[in-house]
């Protein structure tokens, strides 16, 4: 089994899961600024969950490189860094959380580049 497709679709799941609640429990409850911030959490989540499905699709297909992997698991911590701080932030008002959420930000752009580096490699 491929553990990419796996927690590609489970992330998936997730994200509409929490779409969902975002857009009918918090739409009432958040202000307008903060159920943004939840909803780009959401939009990120999402993006990185189909990356996470497009990696195991690579993975299972084309022997590249342990490359391939490390984008998978860098992509994870992405979502669980940016997304997990966003909703974390939207959520609980603490404003610190939001220094969690570049490095988020950055584990999704090095994931990217690694896998371009797999591909260059490839």
């Amino acid at each position: 089994m491929n553990v990419m497709l796996l927690l590609g679709s489970v992330n998936m799941a997730v994200s509409v899961i929490l779409g969902a609640f975002g857009a009918h429990a918090l739409k009432k409850k958040l202000t307008a600024d903060m159920l943004a911030v939840y909803q780009t959490g959401v939009q990120y989540h999402m993006i990185h969950a189909i990356g996470l499905l497009i990696v195991g699709l690579i993975a299972g297909s084309v022997p590249m490189s342990p490359l391939v992997n490390i984008t998978g698991w860098l992509l994870l911590v992405g979502i669980i860094l940016f997304s997990g701080s966003l909703y974390a932030l939207s959520l609980t008002g603490i404003r610190k959380l939001g220094a969690i959420t570049p490095l988020g930000g950055l584990a999704f752009v090095a994931g990217w580049i690694v896998l371009a580096c797999a591909f260059i490699r490839g």
